[in-house]
């Protein structure tokens, strides 16, 4: 599917039919999760998915009652990091030499950057950009959903705390950004017929011309 055809297909699914996404196209989708830009390429976040019924029972009373959560396909979860502090940037810069196979001479100065640079943040300002790259990870995996014919319905109406705890994410240094149901529409959604509203292009997009 084209990526504007893919674009104008998704919407928000209010009800979810009981089939399920394949094991192959989950995996693809969330390996093209994997590969989304972060500063830093640090990827303060994990990606969490629950295809479990009894554990995803128990968040719904944590999302407000909305069902979706337990009726989707699968139910994934973005939890970004609580501290960026020098343990996350070590552990890139040792992803980076593995890969690279450079020594650590040759990034030494880009870590001490980067470790200055989050440690110049408030533990507040950490986490609130940890979830900004978490953000990044869920508009990657969105489109890409869309792509696979993946049906996606990202939400943050829901009690960050009671995640956090039903998946014992504080002692993890982890805490629930937001999540998005994954499946296929039911025939009955409604929502699926209604028009996408979407403000126009030169409502949204300003051009300045060389």
């Amino acid at each position: 599917m084209k990526l504007l055809d893919a674009l104008n297909w998704r919407y928000g699914v209010k009800q979810f039919s009981d089939e399920k996404v394949s094991a192959e196209e989950l995996q693809t989708l969330l390996e093209a999760t994997r590969l989304s830009p972060s500063a830093y390429g640090l990827q303060p976040y994990k990606i969490i998915v629950i295809e479990s019924k009894a554990l995803r029972a128990q968040l719904v009373p944590f999302s407000y009652g909305q069902n979706k959560v337990l009726e989707s396909s699968h139910l994934v979860v973005f939890a970004a990091a609580n501290q960026a502090d020098d343990a996350l940037v070590d552990r890139y810069i040792n992803k980076y030499l593995s890969v690279t196979n450079q020594d650590y001479s040759a990034i030494s100065g880009y870590a001490d950057h980067m470790k200055s640079a989050l440690a110049a943040k408030t533990t507040a300002q950490q986490q609130e950009w940890a979830k900004q790259q978490a953000y990044i990870a869920l508009g990657n995996f969105v489109t890409s959903a869309a792509l696979l014919q993946i049906d996606a319905c990202p939400m943050t109406g829901i009690d960050v705390a009671g995640y956090d705890e039903v998946l014992c994410l504080t002692e993890l240094g982890l805490t629930t950004t937001v999540i998005c149901p994954i499946g296929r529409r039911h025939q009955d959604d409604q929502q699926a017929n209604r028009p996408k509203v979407r403000f126009d292009y030169d409502d949204i997009i300003w051009e300045f011309a060389s």
